[in-house]
Parts: structure tokens; C-alpha cells; sequence
């Protein structure tokens, strides 16, 4: 027993001596952190005694004693080390460093020199020592000594710790190389060098950076064919949203090696997905005349259509693409292979076709045909959607909150949860579309972040000035009627509300919404003066960049007006630099001014 007892006292002391060990660690780096130097030395002091091996202790302690000049303790801190470590070869850069913080650039060189020479005897040393030399700031040494190890070993790696280094000088001409070397190297290293390359391109084609990045793949690609500079074009062309030009580059790709097209139906989806509905109907076509594999025909057709269906411009039209809808389902069966397809056709019937009860009738059909639980929520969905769209919330709510509750943290549930929100908003229940919408600005997918906040920003902002929210329940009916293709009605609400609660915050927001209802309906003159009485209200508001780029878009799509329109683009170049539509609104200015674009 007493034994038992001397074990728990030892066993308490040794813990509190470990949390006050700890704390004094926290503190030190609290202290270092909020450049309380003097106070951090007191701590790291003793803790380096105990415990020398901690090099960030060591640092630390180095680094206050240099922030406060105190070089010869500085000094006196590296030499410990250096008896304790021997062989450890970096501390003479932290020593010429020292050294170099006084002003003593010729005996710094020396120190530094030494670590270069034992890279030349032991260059797989070379990250390590590198690493100082960058910790420290002296890139140069880092650069040279990474092209010593890598002339006494070429099988060295070096490249993404060279780019690194140069991405640090400003050095993007060095940088790109480096990475472009590397893949020139081993192919393999293509998606990790794409995701760096990726925090430098914008999607701005003009832009000074996409332009050397371009310059230099098209040298390599004339000098050394290489499928990869292709494949790197062809997503830097994605990245800027020219997907003719990406789709160039695939289908040489595929002619050349005749192997997968999963990347060519990447750029017809997301080509879709950005409405250029041209590059996607050539990308689905190619598609369909290069693969004989019964799923990815399918998956063609169903695109050719929504494409079909998007370009769609009267009932006879529409009346084509329910018996080519009709004609796959006869080819094709109902089955689970068949889901996207159903659902495809379900939202035809809804939304294009007015027969939503149609679609009810097949996606109930559909439910017990899923053979996940992914497939059975993304059904749900689209039901529950057409449900909101017939009027029947209850029902709809209830399928939305099972596909939150099976497919937990996902994606789908995300979405299901938003439709919660969006749906309780078009009844008018805006603090619980709130309380979903709270959750959902953290969101996983940044689309769902961006909707969930802008609904939010809607429903705050108008609640904050009606407290019994008529103007929002006014404006929530019509976005309803919008959402149930009533377009007249839609405009007819809008108008009332625009009477009632004239010079209210929500009258920016019911202009521009009835302005989108009337270029709907072609009605494209009052869509042009609800713009631009937005941007009469208030010069600074919130939706006048959105106002003079649905201007520029009605005068060069719909009103053949292409001087009006290069006035409203130059209007967000030069006014508006942070806008959204900015990259956008340059391309298309360029276009019109007759630029040619490369």
C-alpha cells in the first residue's frame, strides 16, 4: 500500500512538473510570437539547457538575442550548439548569419561557404542545409546550393524547392521552369506541379503571369513535344474560361494517342456548366463519334440535350426533345444505369414541359430503382424540387430534411439543407431559413457558401428595416412565381412591391429581379430602364457593377448596340475594379473593339 502510495506521489509530482514545463514552453512562444524578445529569453534560456535537441528552442533563443542585438550572446548560443552537435553542419549558416546581422559580410561568406563545400561531399544533404539557408532569408545561397547538389547528383529532385525559392524572389519566368523541368522529368509530377501553379494563374487571360506561363509552355511544346505542355495548355485555357481553346488541345490529345476522354468530357460538362453551350456541343459530339461504351454515349445525349433544351425557343421545339427524351428511354430502359437520365427527363417534364405531375409519377418510380443512397438523395432532390415548384412545401421540406439526415456532411446534404432554407424563405419563414443558412456559409462547396450567403445578406438586410417583413414576403412570392416559370405574374408582384415600398432596400433588389424577368420575356427595353434606374438610385450601391453588366450583356446579345454595350464594360474596367464581372468585362470589351485575341 505504501508502495502504491509513493508511486501516485511521484506519478502527481512528475505530471505538475510536466504542465509547468509545458506552460513555460507556451508562454516563451507567446512572449517570441508578440516580439516580447527580452521576456521570451528569460524562458528559452533554461528550457535550451534541458533540452538542446529542441531546435525551436534554439531558434527562438538565436533569433531574440538577434532582435534585441544582442550578438555575442548570439554568438556564444551557436558555438554551444556546434560542441553539442558537431555534426551538425547548418549552424555555421546561422553563425555567417550572425555575423552578416553585423555588418561582417566577409566572415559571414566564410561560414556560409562551408555549408556549400559539404553539400558538394554530401549533396543529399542539400534540403536541410537549404532549408537554413531559406529560413534565414538568403535565397541566393539556398539557389546555389541546390545547383551544386544537383551537378554532383542529377538524380536529385530539386526543382520544387528551387521554384519555391524563385516564387519567393518574383522570379516567375525561374519558377515556371523549375516546375516545367521537373514534369519534363517524370510525368508523374504533373498534378502536384499544377496544384502550385495553380495559386499564380488567374482567369484573366491578359494577365501579365498567364501570359509568361503560356509563352513558356508554347516554347517547350515547339522545342520538345511533350503531351504534357498540351495537357497544361489545354487547363490553363480552363483556368481562363476559354474552352474552344481547351477543347483544341483535347481533341489533339485524344487524336494523337486515341486513349481516355474523360478529359474532353470535363470541358463539355464545364463549358456547359459556364453557358458556352457552343464548345459543349462540339465537345459531346466528338464524344459520341469516338467511344462505343453504352454509359458515356448515354451521358452525351443527355448533355446534347439540355443544350437542346437550353437553345429551345418554342413549344414545337420543346415537343422535339420529349421524343428524343422518349427515344433514349426506349433504347436505353429504365433501370439504375439509367438515373441520370430520369432525373434529366423529370426536370424536362417540370420545368420546360409543364407537366410536372408526369415528373412526380417517374421520379416515384425512380426511388426504388437507386442502388446507393447518393443516387436515392440526388432523386429526392429533384422531387423535392418539383414539389416546391407545384406548391406542395410540406412534402418537399420532408424530403430535403431525409437527404440531410442519410447523406450527413456530404455535398448532397448541403444542398438539400440550402433548399430547406431557400424553400422556408419562399414561405415567408425567414428565421428559420436563417438557422440553416447559418450553417451553411461554412460550407464545403463554395457555391453552396456563396448562394447560402447572399439569401442571408437578402433576408438580413430586409428584416432590419421592416420588422414585420412585408417587403421581403412581397419580394419572396415573387422570386416563387419566377422559380413556377409565372413569369407575368412574377413582374405584375414586383411592380406592386416597387409602388409600396418605393425607396425601401429592397428596391434595388426587386429592379433587378424583374429586369432578369423582362429579358426573359424579351421585353428588353423596360429590362434596360430597370437597370439603369438602379443605378440612378444609389451610384454606390451594392448592385450597380451587376446593373452596368446585364446592361452591357442586353446591348451586345439582345439590342445589337455594341457602342453602348463597350460603354457599360468600360464603365466596370474603370469604376469598378473589384468587381466580379471585371475579367469578364475586359474580354468581352476586347471583343467588341475588334482586338485580336490570341
Amino acid at each position: 500500500m505504501y508502495y502504491t502510495f509513493k508511486n501516485k506521489l511521484f506519478l502527481i509530482v512528475l505530471l505538475i512538473g510536466h504542465l509547468a514545463y509545458t506552460q513555460n514552453s507556451e508562454l516563451a512562444l507567446s512572449y517570441f510570437k508578440n516580439g516580447e524578445y527580452e521576456k521570451a529569453i528569460l524562458i528559452y534560456e533554461p528550457l535550451l539547457n534541458k533540452e538542446p535537441f529542441q531546435r525551436i528552442y534554439f531558434k527562438n533563443l538565436l533569433t531574440s538575442y538577434q532582435q534585441t542585438e544582442e550578438f555575442i550572446l548570439a554568438n556564444d548560443v551557436i558555438k554551444s550548439q556546434m560542441d553539442r552537435f558537431p555534426n551538425q553542419v547548418s549552424l555555421n549558416i546561422e553563425l555567417g548569419y550572425n555575423y552578416e546581422l553585423q555588418g561582417l559580410e566577409v566572415k559571414a561568406k566564410l561560414y556560409y561557404d562551408i555549408a556549400l563545400q559539404y553539400i558538394e561531399q554530401n549533396p543529399k544533404f542539400v534540403f536541410a542545409i537549404c532549408q537554413v539557408f531559406k529560413q534565414n532569408y538568403l535565397l541566393d545561397y539556398a539557389l546555389k546550393g541546390y545547383q551544386i547538389a544537383k551537378s554532383k547528383d542529377p538524380k536529385l529532385n530539386t526543382e520544387i524547392s528551387e521554384a519555391q525559392i524563385y516564387g519567393e524572389k518574383s522570379d516567375l519566368k525561374n519558377m515556371f521552369s523549375s516546375y516545367l523541368n521537373l514534369i519534363e522529368k517524370d510525368e508523374k509530377y504533373y498534378p502536384s506541379i499544377q496544384r502550385y501553379i495553380a495559386t499564380y494563374i488567374t482567369e484573366d487571360p491578359q494577365n501579365e503571369t498567364n501570359i509568361l506561363f503560356k509563352k513558356l509552355l508554347l516554347k517547350r511544346a515547339q522545342n520538345n513535344p511533350n503531351d504534357s505542355w498540351n495537357i497544361l495548355l489545354s487547363w490553363l485555357y480552363m483556368q481562363q474560361k476559354e474552352y474552344s481553346k481547351s477543347l483544341v488541345q483535347e481533341k489533339s490529345l485524344y487524336k494523337r494517342n486515341k486513349g481516355s476522354l474523360d478529359r474532353i468530357i470535363e470541358v463539355g460538362i464545364v463549358s456547359f456548366e459556364n453557358e458556352d453551350l457552343e464548345t459543349s456541343h462540339e465537345a459531346f459530339i466528338f464524344i459520341l463519334n469516338n467511344t462505343k461504351d453504352p454509359d458515356i454515349i448515354l451521358q452525351a445525349q443527355i448533355y446534347l440535350l439540355q443544350i437542346d433544351l437550353d437553345l429551345a425557343t418554342n413549344k414545337k421545339e420543346l415537343a422535339e426533345i420529349d421524343k428524343k427524351f422518349k427515344t433514349l428511354f426506349e433504347n436505353y430502359g429504365k433501370s439504375s444505369a439509367t438515373i441520370n437520365l430520369q432525373i434529366a427527363y423529370a426536370d424536362f417534364l417540370a420545368f420546360s414541359y409543364d407537366e410536372p405531375e408526369k415528373a412526380i409519377h417517374l421520379l416515384n418510380e425512380t426511388i426504388p430503382l437507386a442502388n446507393s443512397k447518393f443516387q436515392k438523395g440526388k432523386i429526392q432532390i429533384k422531387l423535392a424540387d418539383i414539389l416546391v415548384y407545384t406548391n406542395q412545401f410540406n412534402q418537399a421540406l420532408i424530403l430535403y430534411s431525409q437527404v440531410q439526415t442519410q447523406l450527413k456532411n456530404s455535398t448532397l446534404a448541403q444542398n438539400a439543407r440550402f433548399k430547406v432554407a431557400q424553400t422556408s424563405y419562399y414561405k415567408g419563414d425567414f428565421k428559420w431559413a436563417q438557422t440553416q443558412l447559418k450553417v451553411l456559409k461554412s460550407s464545403t462547396s463554395q457555391l453552396i457558401a456563396n448562394d447560402a450567403l447572399d439569401l442571408s445578406l437578402l433576408i438580413t438586410n430586409n428584416i432590419e428595416h421592416d420588422s414585420i417583413s412585408d417587403a421581403l414576403k412581397n419580394y419572396a412570392a415573387a422570386e416563387l412565381l419566377a422559380y413556377q416559370n409565372n413569369t407575368n405574374k412574377a413582374i405584375d408582384t414586383l411592380s406592386v412591391l416597387l409602388i409600396k415600398f418605393k425607396g425601401q432596400p429592397i428596391e434595388d433588389e426587386a429592379l433587378f429581379k424583374q429586369a432578369e424577368l423582362y429579358t426573359k420575356d424579351q421585353n428588353y427595353s423596360n429590362a434596360e430602364a430597370n437597370y439603369l434606374k438602379i443605378i440612378e438610385i444609389d451610384a454606390l450601391g451594392v448592385m450597380v457593377d451587376d446593373s452596368y453588366y446585364m446592361l452591357a450583356e442586353l446591348y451586345s446579345v439582345h439590342l445589337n448596340n455594341s457602342e453602348k454595350a463597350k460603354e457599360m464594360y468600360q464603365k466596370i474596367i474603370f469604376e469598378y475594379p473589384s468587381s466580379i464581372y471585371l475579367v469578364e468585362a475586359r474580354k468581352k470589351f476586347r471583343v467588341l473593339r475588334g482586338d485580336k485575341i490570341p
